[in-house]
């Protein structure tokens, strides 16, 4: 019997299954499915903190890049792994972009303004939040991507001959009621046909 949270289409009936501390998950078959993932969540979600997991080239900045540009956000969308933040303002509201890959320890965030990444109008999305561990305030969406379908241990990028328009595996968990509502949001607005469970 197939796992209710592992569902086929990316659809309503998809949407019906997130619900607070339960995870969704499903297969996004290439990078045009990733983005519009990063897109629907962008519509549904107006403020809270998203944490992104994945390794290298997993597609964390393409969903966030995705994100922004269904936010109105023109022009170049750079991953903060150097500044370790870059603000956008949009018609919908302020998003922070984090980047902890370089982060030596976690209390450096006390550096950046960690008391604004709580402010209620805020989307603030995370790359690398276990960097952040014990110093970010608590997630209210964690998503995680994988690549699948390589022959090498744990489906790593570097087993792809063309990673960044592979299939990933991803894991959605909202940990609030109200992130919860807005997943199932983002969710019904999807068209994926060609995603399927794990």
């Amino acid at each position: 019997m197939q796992d209710p949270h592992e569902l086929g289409p990316c659809n309503t009936t998809m949407a019906e299954y997130a619900s607070c501390g339960e995870t969704v998950k499903f297969q996004l078959p290439d990078c045009a499915a990733t983005a519009a993932l990063g897109a629907a969540i962008g519509r549904a979600f107006s403020a809270g903190m998203v944490y992104l997991y994945g390794d290298l080239g997993a597609g964390k900045t393409s969903m966030v890049r995705a994100l922004l540009r269904s936010r109105g956000v023109e022009g170049a969308v750079r991953s903060p792994t150097y500044t370790l933040v870059e603000t956008y303002e949009t018609d919908t509201g302020r998003v922070f972009h984090l980047d902890l890959y370089r982060l030596a320890e976690p209390e450096e965030l006390h550096f950046i303004g960690l008391d604004e990444l709580e402010a209620a109008d805020l989307l603030t999305l995370v790359e690398w939040p276990e960097r952040g561990s014990g110093v970010l305030p608590a997630a209210d969406l964690v998503v995680r991507l994988e690549h699948c379908n390589f022959p090498g241990e744990g489906g790593s990028a570097i087993d792809a001959t063309d990673p960044a328009d592979s299939p990933r595996h991803v894991e959605l968990e909202p940990r609030s009621d109200s992130s919860a509502e807005s997943l199932r949001r983002a969710l019904s607005l999807l068209d994926i046909p060609s995603c399927s469970s794990k």
